[in-house]
């Protein structure tokens, strides 16, 4: 007994202890960048495993994203440096070091860029990608918004009232929910139509700009009310909304993301209908799912003035049969490709492929990401972010993965607030 309860204390305190290591990486140059054919040497420190009494495993692996590593190896020393090789083609190399020890994982890694500006999508634009998007968009319109309005007093302030929104989508039978922010005060605003990030979950009023005078409209996507309670989308996450980016892939007629893009222009319908809208102004805005949703939104729709897009998903999704990484989620990647591999789904994905939607945008951007994003891949957004032609800003925290560090969030809705208000 007593053996058994110190073998337990031990293995706690070794669990607590492995909890504290931390691994970081970093390249050789400070910005990370690097021409092709130039060395990187990627240089690690790992901190907090000195006083470990257990076993610790560390391992590295290099290579381009979501391929398969092209060295490996096993670390003896805490600090120290490895050749990373280089890369002959625009691209990204990470080196990723994990820590194995209490039957738990740490990881550290650090992304070299290769000319990334000079990455070419291997998507490919439908001869009829402009009309088919124009037809869909005609044929929503064909139903109603039938907008409907209740204020939700107990997220408005003196600053702004609040309103659980819905309108028809594309079909009489289908809606579209979200939340309004409207200013309390009299006059006419700018707008920001807010789109979401994948999943399946509630939403609140956004107040990021409730001391700019600017309507906010924080939308969602599936069709079913934002204030249920929680529970319940996580049983529709696992039920009838599984897997929804693959839904109808064999049909680009009914493919799941066709309504979610003719509804975001449809929610700009709704934002042109309110009477406290100035009639002109209005932005998208959006990060990861949401970052594609905004290119799409401002590719579709001319009424929109300004962009801004966070390491935006479904960028290149073809990656994957060039021997690259291609965008969430992933749908031609190893693991999926014998579902989806069939001629029929890639020319289908064609049509909802960010890239060919960021050939068509006209407005300004403001765009930030980071490096080490292992969801949606750089590779696989700077395919789309170089196709767009219209002035665009870029802000790189180069060691940030699937995450919007303070700064960036304060430089995106500093930039967002600047430009719509700048005419009042």
């Amino acid at each position: 007994m007593k053996t058994t309860l110190l073998t337990t204390v031990l293995l706690f305190l070794y669990v607590l202890c492995f909890a504290q290591v931390k691994i970081e990486v970093a390249c050789n140059h400070p910005d990370w960048n690097y021409l092709l054919n130039e060395e990187v040497t990627f240089s690690y420190k790992i901190t907090g495993a000195e006083d470990l009494k257990g076993p610790l495993e560390i391992n590295y692996q290099i290579g381009e994203e979501k391929m398969p590593p092209l060295k490996i190896g096993e670390i003896k020393d805490f600090e120290g440096t490895i050749k990373g090789g280089t890369m002959t083609k625009p691209g990204f190399l990470r080196c990723t070091i994990l820590g194995t020890g209490a039957g738990k994982t740490i990881k550290g890694m650090a992304t070299a860029a290769f000319e990334a500006q000079k990455i070419q999508p291997t998507v490919k634009l439908p001869a009829d990608f402009e009309s088919f998007w124009t037809n869909a968009i005609t044929d929503a319109r064909k139903i109603p918004l039938d907008p409907i309005m209740t204020e939700i007093p107990e997220q408005s302030n003196e600053k702004i009232k609040v309103y659980a929104i819905n309108f028809q989508n594309n079909m009489k039978v289908g809606r579209l929910y979200g939340v309004l922010t409207v200013p309390n005060k009299e006059g006419k605003f700018p707008a920001v139509l807010l789109v979401p990030g994948a999943g399946i979950r509630p939403y609140n009023a956004n107040k990021d700009f409730e001391n700019e005078d600017i309507i906010t409209l924080n939308m969602g996507i599936h069709g079913i009310p934002v204030d249920l309670p929680k529970e319940l989308y996580s049983s529709l996450a696992k039920a009838s909304l599984f897997e929804y980016p693959f839904m109808n892939l064999n049909s680009k007629d009914h493919y799941y993301y066709k309504r979610v893009y003719v509804g975001c222009v449809k929610a700009v319908d709704f934002i042109f209908g309110l009477d406290k809208f100035n009639g002109q102004d209005v932005a998208v805005s959006g990060g990861s799912q949401g970052g594609a949703l905004a290119i799409v939104t401002a590719a579709l729709d001319p009424r929109i003035k300004y962009l801004r897009s966070n390491y935006p998903a479904l960028c290149d999704l073809t990656g994957y049969l060039h021997q690259r990484a291609g965008g969430w989620p992933h749908i031609l990647n190893q693991q999926n490709a014998p579902r989806y591999q069939a001629e029929k789904y890639i020319e289908n994905l064609a049509y909802y492929d960010v890239v060919n939607f960021a050939r068509f945008v006209k407005v300004p951007g403001f765009y930030t990401w980071g490096y080490n994003d292992e969801t949606c891949p750089p590779t696989s957004y700077y395919s789309a972010f170089n196709m767009i032609t219209a002035p665009k800003e870029l802000l790189v925290k180069k060691e940030t993965g699937h995450n919007t560090l303070p700064e960036q969030h304060q430089a995106q809705v500093k930039w967002l607030a600047e430009r719509l208000n700048k005419k009042n």
